[in-house]
């Protein structure tokens, strides 16, 4: 798998070739979703440490959001 990944599959089947050129497009598309989900984690986690009244609510007095 890792072999066909990185384009190194033999023959000319051009459905194995079409495969491999999906499977590197998505591969791509998940490292850049990576990418962004821990920069926004990074940015949550920053922003989280600076405001900590987030931590002072009081559960049992909180009113529900929508009835």
């Amino acid at each position: 798998m890792a072999k066909a990944l990185l384009g190194y599959v033999g023959g000319s089947d051009p459905r194995v070739l079409a495969e491999m050129r999906r499977l590197q497009q998505r591969v791509q598309d998940l490292e850049s979703e990576l990418i962004r989900m821990q920069a926004e984690n990074d940015m949550l986690s920053a922003a989280a440490r600076r405001d900590d009244s987030v931590l002072d609510i009081d559960v049992s007095q909180a009113e529900p959001a929508l009835t």
